[in-house]
């Protein structure tokens, strides 16, 4: 096949161009000029008489077999997917340099090749030798399984696949690799498509559907790099976000045509790669003696995707010596901090104004979910009036500016991974839940609530005295 030309068009007045211009000659707009592909004709093509095939089929007769899906040791990543990788499908998992992305494909690869699968893993960025320092470290036995190839040529990569049939193939990353047809520089809008473009034909070959895992560079930004229609070529999108400080690490999927959208995955970075957390309401809450007197902690519970998780909420409260106080939100919004601080001082009668005031949840969850207002509230308070929150007590609700507490959804989800927890009391809002669902829960004692001066008085008693 000959080479295809790309051309520049401005956005401004349409002027064509065989090269990248800053300045646009017609109509002399600075940094207008994009690179597109030229418009071919169907003789040109080799598609003008092309005829529908006979596989037209029923949807109500496509057969769907568990057997499609590919089930990884990683169950968080097997949560994060819908229940593993799709055969005939093309996941991309974008992240920041260092935080874990090409560890998480290359012990991937080592669990679908223990299955009895070949896997392919091909690097545009690193060395065979590289890749086998790294497989050395964080694996026990590198199975056989596994082929690797260093390369950015994609020519060379179909060709590897037509050798040896693999079934999951690993690209590390889309943004490394290019095609002979086009003259334009690996991570060029073009190569990123036209590379997707070919290996997406590969996956969803009726006749022998592959799975791909790519990954793929994050911008300044933190946008995947490259063109935004790639995130709508892929079948599923995930992110892994990571503090460099710190060992936790994300996995969120932002699209999944096989799963929920918004599901999540939690890991460890540990010296033998990735640790899946598996009981994340144990691991994002601190274990303490069930008569502990700790001051400016209170426990709720977040849903993240499917999975309701215990949250706890940590808050510090001193003097200010300035005449603006510190509001300090590692977890939240400093707004959403600000609203709550402005609704405990006028609905609770705690005065904050000459004090600082700092929150973190353990284990760096975001709370941004309306469900643990009420446990940020408390928890104020509780530093406020320097008195503990019994250890055995949640707070699940909304707080309105008008200080009564509001529903919140998926509460009898969360209820329950509350008993399953063993805690024993819950604070919520009025008609929340249905007398007989809670006739299911003997243990746990569930405390409807109306408003926010009525939790504060049922937890620390008549505390006016002191404000």
């Amino acid at each position: 096949m000959a080479k295809i030309k790309e051309i520049y068009v401005c956005k401004e007045c349409g002027y064509e161009s065989s090269k990248w211009m800053g300045q646009c000659p017609a109509c002399r707009a600075w940094n207008t000029l994009e690179e597109k592909m030229p418009a071919l004709s169907a003789e040109k093509t080799g598609y003008a008489h092309v005829k529908v095939s006979n596989g037209l089929k029923q949807l109500k007769k496509v057969s769907v077999q568990s057997s499609d899906r590919i089930v990884t040791h990683m169950q968080e990543l097997n949560r994060v997917l819908g229940g593993g990788l799709v055969r005939d499908s093309i996941s991309i998992i974008a992240a920041r340099p260092g935080a874990g992305k090409s560890t998480l494909l290359l012990q991937t690869a080592q669990d679908v090749a223990a299955a009895g699968y070949r896997v392919l893993y091909v690097s545009g960025e690193e060395s065979e030798s590289q890749l086998r320092r790294r497989a050395a470290r964080i694996l026990r036995d590198i199975h056989e399984n596994i082929w690797v190839h260093s390369t950015s040529h994609m020519n060379e990569v179909l060709s590897a696949i037509d050798t040896m049939d693999p079934t999951l193939i690993i690209l590390d990353s889309i943004q490394t690799f290019y095609l002979d047809e086009y003259s334009s520089r690996p991570g060029s809008p073009t190569q990123i498509l036209e590379c997707t473009n070919v290996i997406m034909k590969l996956a969803k070959n009726p006749e022998h559907p592959r799975a791909v895992l790519m990954a793929g560079q994050l911008t300044k930004e933190d946008e995947l790099a490259g063109v935004r229609a790639l995130e709508h070529m892929v079948d599923t999108v995930l992110y892994m976000e990571a503090d460099p400080a710190e060992e936790l690490r994300t996995l969120s999927a932002t699209k999944n045509r096989f799963g929920s959208t918004g599901e999540m995955g939690f890991f460890t970075m540990e010296e033998n790669g990735l640790q899946a957390i598996e009981n994340p309401s144990q691991y994002f809450m601190t274990k303490r003696d069930p008569d502990a007197d700790i001051t400016g902690s209170a426990l709720s519970v977040i849903k993240e995707g499917t999975r309701p998780m215990i949250a706890e909420v940590e808050t510090l409260i001193s003097q200010s010596f300035t005449p603006y106080p510190s509001r300090i939100a590692e977890c939240m919004k400093r707004d959403q901090l600000a609203t709550l601080i402005s609704i405990l001082e006028q609905r609770g009668g705690i005065a904050l104004y000459d004090k600082n005031v700092v929150v973190k949840s353990t284990g760096g969850l975001k709370l941004n979910q309306q469900s643990v207002n009420l446990a940020v509230i408390m928890s104020l308070v509780s530093s406020a009036l320097k008195k503990s929150i019994p250890a055995d007590t949640v707070f699940i609700g909304d707080v309105g500016l008008t200080g009564e507490l509001k529903k919140v959804p998926s509460l009898e989800m969360m209820i329950r991974e509350i008993a399953r927890m063993g805690f024993s009391r819950i604070f919520v809002p009025p008609d929340s839940i249905k007398p007989e669902w809670k006739k299911k829960l003997p243990r746990v004692e569930v405390i409807e609530t109306r408003n926010l001066t009525q939790v504060i008085r049922q937890v620390f008693g008549d505390y006016h005295k002191k404000f």
